[in-house]
């Protein structure tokens, strides 16, 4: 009954096994030591009412699918009762047949346990199967041949073979009735365990030459309601006279027998005596017709000697006492049977190791879980009884868990201390049951209990820091760096998603410079990086794991920018002052060593790539003029013939030492004069004194040429955008577009903030994992095109910064910049920051000769 008694065939059961328990006169719910106790007839139907466990515990039965509220059973074993989760109600599985599940025992009982978990109860309940009349008394045939000698005087008594009922108690044989005739009576007897069976008694005499054969009805009657019965009919032959009857020594037998006995042991030897002599008095054994089956299979008997042997298998679990009747008969005409009763003792022996189960396992166990924490609930069986049935349950050594007996051969598993997954990720429980027998029998089984993570590990970085050394003019969006963090934990707790924290590089926000994969590490740069603007600069990289709450570490990475050759040398003296050519003045009366002037120039790199060199490139005589390759002092090399041109042309070179080396000239012209007159050559009065401070002619003049530069290129900026912002108001009104197409507002104030304030959404192509550039067209100064570049990581971005597009320098070639049929391409000069580490020698002036 899956929902409950109702109506119908189910209401029916109901009413039916109420009835039965009335008239049993038993209680349905008897507690026993702390159990419950129910009674239930055998034979009811599935889902027939037992009892309302809800309400006999104190559950709520809500909560019983939820807790998992069940019954737990050995394997193997069949579910004769089960439990409805949604009300609580014991109700009949399958139906239950008394005489196959408890044989021929008195009392019948099914123990049940019941687990519910969360928190983890154990209940022990006892139901007891009562018996129902629900087989006749059966004899072993239908008709039995009885031989009586014509002799037998009155009041002989003759047994007869006992009929068998499989219910016990009052459903049993209760008595026995013959037929009525005019010679025989019925005498019913009982033995010491109550059982009943009848004895043919002789009542007038015989006379086979009347009446050699006699006919009567037997009939076997249980004390049942309604009452059962079973017949079997007599045929008794009248015999000449045997007059003398096997006897034996005693009518009952008893012997012990070890369960372990093997096949072939004699157990016991049997006596009877017959006083008559011949064919009359040889005796021949057997068993008698009512032996059961199972007893027929276990022993054997020597008709002739009277000696019982074991033939199968003993088994002391299964049955403790074998109940074996015997007969004796002589060989001579008329023999009579006589019958004893043999009880065979068995004796129990430690042949049953002890049985592990486990019921329930709570696993994997959280490591932070706190000491007590039931992991499982073990039971353990041993069939064995006494001593050999007693077992003890211990684990193994070094592992912080421990039993803990809640009820008989029940035990649970717990935690005896903090478990720690990254130490121990699992755990093999070995768990030893060991009886009291001698010698004792054991049985191991192993538990693996796994230890689910917790986040209670921070990541950790591989190095306590990081130097990342960059070249200078890097591809924007290349990768410049990885780092790595590890975290013990595991699964989501060990995921590590890497982050930039906010910073700010020379007033830029930090990421604008660098980014990061969340999930790799791997860092690029945002920007073209310029050694001669920032030679180095630090972030902080963050590692958070997956975890609740989420842990995270920070590690510092040092970038340094290293210097590439990407200056030219700048020629600072001469200046050419109109044309270009400068000039200079140099007297005839000149000496060998003169010095006519020094070219003086600057170089924006450091290291090898800002260490100048000169020399004479052009000249319309070698042999009259000479630089000092270090100095760039130009001297005569000797004096002036009335042969030697009045114009001399020359052409200085200046050479870095980077590689390749880049390089400027300047072309003199100097003019051969009797008289020098008073005025300034083209070599000015540039001079750098060994102290800093000697360098402000200098700086002033690449700060006013920046200056220049930079207005030029932000009046460039603002023309470009209100050119932009006319052409797309105009295309929009041509068009009748809505104003979200417009990108530009009309009558929107310009502000010199326009270019940090602006931001330019570029969706970068799919699958693209290089920095992304974004060519903006229209006007602007002639030379200059304009890049946004954007990270590998980003889909959007800020306007990161403006690059010139400059042409090749030494003739080197770029096939992303080839120019397009129809395009100029323009090049206009720019001049850095001269490399203020760079400081040139004393020596290194410009001289200014003055006549």
């Amino acid at each position: 009954m899956g929902t409950g008694p109702g109506s119908g065939p189910w209401g029916q059961l109901f009413l039916r096994s109420l009835l039965f328990l009335l008239l049993a006169g038993a209680p349905a719910l008897r507690p026993a030591s702390g159990q419950l106790r129910y009674a239930v007839p055998e034979e009811l139907e599935h889902g027939a009412f037992v009892a309302n466990l809800g309400e006999d515990l104190g559950l709520d039965v809500s909560t019983l699918s939820a807790r998992r509220f069940r019954i737990v059973s050995r394997a193997g074993a069949r579910q004769h009762l089960e439990v409805n989760l949604e009300n609580g109600i014991l109700f009949v599985n399958e139906r239950i047949d008394r005489e196959e599940v408890c044989e021929a025992r008195g009392t019948c009982l099914l123990h049940l346990q019941l687990l519910v978990e969360s928190p983890l109860e154990l209940y022990r309940v006892e139901v007891e199967v009562l018996d129902i009349n629900d087989h006749a008394p059966t004899f072993p045939w239908q008709e039995y041949v009885l031989e009586v000698a014509e002799s037998a005087v009155l009041g002989a008594r003759f047994p007869l073979e006992s009929a068998q009922d499989p219910d016990v108690g009052t459903n049993s044989v209760h008595t026995y009735r013959l037929s009525p005739n005019g010679f025989f009576s019925l005498e019913v007897q009982t033995r010491s365990d109550t059982s009943k069976f009848a004895e043919l008694v002789l009542e007038r005499a015989l006379d086979r030459e009347q009446q050699r054969v006699h006919r009567v009805l037997l009939t076997a009657l249980d004390g049942g309601v309604p009452e059962r019965s079973g017949t079997a009919h007599i045929l008794v032959t009248v015999l000449d006279a045997n007059d003398n009857v096997p006897a034996f020594d005693q009518p009952s037998y008893g012997v012990s027998l070890p369960e372990d006995a093997p096949a072939g042991t004699l157990v016991i030897q049997l006596n009877a005596t017959d006083l008559d002599e011949g064919p009359n008095g040889e005796i021949e054994y057997s068993f008698s017709g009512h032996a059961p089956l199972h007893v027929r299979e276990l022993f054997h008997i020597e008709p002739r000697s009277g000696q019982v042997l074991l033939k199968g298998s003993l088994d002391y679990e299964r049955a403790s006492l074998h109940e074996l009747y015997v007969q004796a008969k002589d060989r001579g005409p008329s023999a009579v049977a006589v019958h004893c009763r043999v009880l065979v003792h068995l004796l129990d022996v430690n042949d049953n190791a002890p049985e592990v189960t486990l019921t329930s396992v709570s696993t994997p166990v959280l490591e932070d879980a706190p000491p007590g924490t039931v992991i499982a609930v073990i039971s353990v069986l041993d069939r064995d009884s006494g001593d050999n049935g007693r077992v003890s349950c211990e684990v193994g050594p070094d592992v912080p868990f421990e039993l803990r007996s809640s009820f008989r051969n029940y035990y649970t598993l717990v935690t005896t201390q903090a478990l720690d997954r990254e130490v121990v990720p699992e755990y093999n429980v070995s768990i030893t049951a060991r009886d009291m027998g001698s010698p004792a029998l054991l049985t191991r089984s192993t538990l693996t209990v796994l230890v689910s993570d917790v986040n209670d590990n921070a990541p950790h970085f591989l190095q306590p820091s990081y130097s990342v050394y960059v070249m200078e003019n890097n591809a924007p969006g290349a990768s410049i760096c990885s780092v790595s963090a590890l975290d013990p934990d595991c699964q989501q707790n060990a995921y590590l998603s890497y982050s930039i924290a906010d910073g700010h590089i020379h007033g830029m926000p930090v990421g604008t410079y660098v980014s990061i994969n969340s999930d790799s590490g791997h860092m690029y740069a945002l920007r073209s990086l310029d050694y001669e603007q920032i030679r180095s600069f630090q972030i902080e990289v963050q590692a958070q794991d997956a975890g609740f709450p989420p842990l995270s570490a920070n590690v510092t990475v040092h970038i340094f920018v290293l210097d590439q050759n990407d200056n030219a040398p700048v020629i600072v003296s001469p200046m050419p002052r109109n044309g270009s050519m400068a000039t200079e003045l140099v007297p005839r009366s000149a000496r060998p060593g003169y010095l006519v002037g020094t070219v003086s120039a600057v170089d924006a790199d450091a290291g090898l790539n800002s260490r100048l060199s000169y020399q004479l490139l052009q000249a319309t005589d070698f042999t009259l003029f000479s630089v000092a390759p270090d100095t760039g002092e130009l001297r005569t090399l000797r004096s002036f013939l009335e042969q030697d041109a009045t114009q001399q042309r020359l052409v200085v070179q200046v050479r870095d030492g980077g590689q390749p080396a880049l390089s400027a000239t300047v072309s003199l012209l100097l003019s051969v004069v009797e008289t020098m007159p008073q005025t300034l050559s083209d070599f000015s009065e540039f001079s750098l004194p060994p102290e800093a401070s000697s360098s402000s002619p200098l700086t002033l003049y690449l700060l006013v040429s920046l200056g220049s530069i930079s207005f030029t290129f932000l009046l460039a900026i603002l023309i470009l955008t209100a050119i932009r912002c006319h052409r797309e108001q105009r295309s929009c009104q041509g068009d009748g577009c809505s104003p979200p197409c417009c990108h530009c507002c009309p009558g929107s104030r310009p502000s010199s903030d326009g270019l940090k304030t602006s931001n330019l959404m570029v969706q970068p192509p799919a699958g693209t994992t290089a920095a992304t550039c974004l060519d903006v067209p229209g006007g602007g100064p002639p030379g200059y095109c304009y890049k946004v570049c954007l990270g590998p990581e980003s889909a959007q971005s800020d306007f990161m910064f403006l690059k010139p597009c400059s042409p090749p320098r030494n003739n080197e070639k770029d096939p992303g910049k080839l120019s397009r049929p129809g395009q100029h391409l323009q090049v206009s000069k720019q001049i850095k920051q001269p490399n203020t580490d760079w400081v040139p020698p004393s020596t290194q002036r410009p001289a200014l000769k003055r006549y």
